[in-house]
């Protein structure tokens, strides 16, 4: 009797004991469960978007760093807001219905400040629901005002105008394009045929034009050389001429001088003015 009394009594103490070891730990896991899902960490280049069970998407975003949170009620999503790269391939038909297949490269970033309003609108697969659609329809816009060569020969107006095309699709959905690059055009085989058949062609002609030139000037150089050549024969045939006759007077010449001379001087008579 007195032994059952003696081990009841070791049974509740057992109880009181392992009892309130139980609850001391289950007290102390369930603040840690709490305490942890009481913080968020927002890292470097992001933004938290706050979502809560109760009330949706908040307004608003949180910055960098350790965020409070209401745990199990209130969850931070959070949203890159660095500049990102995306690429995408595109086709279009050009002013004069040639086929052109095209690779962009689109730089962008989300508006910081307007992480929630994406989130919400969007999710986070903005890329595929909101760029890539707006990146295909810049590019058939663009494309279809030129000409496939004009593509090629005015490239970056090009650019330039599917940069601003993105632009106004994109900067109303928080979306804010930082660069644009054409990475590739790509034509029809027949087309590029076409194209290097043309560039022989004007090569071809620029050579025979060059070519033709060159004859002229050499043609213009042989007739300037023929009348220098011309000139100087001349000169030459009047010199000898000229020679000629004074040597054919002087070998005709008898030794006798004139009798008289003519002009303002008064006729002399050379014999008598000798013989005196």
């Amino acid at each position: 009797m007195h032994g059952d009394i003696e081990m009841g009594s070791l049974r509740d103490s057992l109880r009181r004991i392992f009892g309130g070891g139980i609850a001391s730990i289950a007290t102390v896991v369930v603040v840690a469960v709490v305490l942890f899902n009481s913080f968020e960490v927002v890292g470097a280049g992001e933004r938290g978007v706050v979502f809560s069970k109760f009330g949706g998407v908040q307004r608003g975003v949180v910055g960098e760093g350790l965020r409070f949170k209401i745990p199990f009620i209130q969850t931070i999503i959070p949203i890159d807001v660095r500049i990102q790269k995306a690429e995408t391939d595109a086709s279009a038909s050009s002013k004069d219905l040639q086929t052109v297949h095209s690779r962009i490269a689109l730089n962008y970033h989300l508006a910081p400040d307007q992480a929630s309003q994406v989130y919400q609108q969007v999710g986070s697969l903005y890329k595929e629901r909101l760029i890539d659609p707006s990146v295909q329809e810049a590019v058939k816009a663009a494309t279809a005002q030129f000409t496939a060569e004009e593509l090629i020969t005015r490239r970056a107006e090009v650019s330039t105008l599917i940069k601003d095309m993105l632009a106004e699709r994109l900067v109303p959905r928080s979306i804010v394009v930082d660069e644009f690059n054409i990475v590739d055009f790509n034509f029809s085989n027949v087309f590029n045929n076409a194209i290097e058949a043309k560039q022989t062609a004007e090569q071809d002609a620029l050579k025979a034009q060059r070519d033709l030139e060159r004859i002229k000037i050499e043609a213009e150089q042989k007739i300037t050389e023929a009348q220098a050549e011309a000139e100087s024969q001349r000169l030459q045939r009047e010199t000898i001429s000229e020679t000629i006759l004074r040597l054919r007077a002087i070998e005709k010449w008898d030794g006798v001088l004139p009798q008289v001379t003519s002009g303002a001087i008064p006729f002399i008579d050379l014999k008598s003015m000798a013989s005196n």
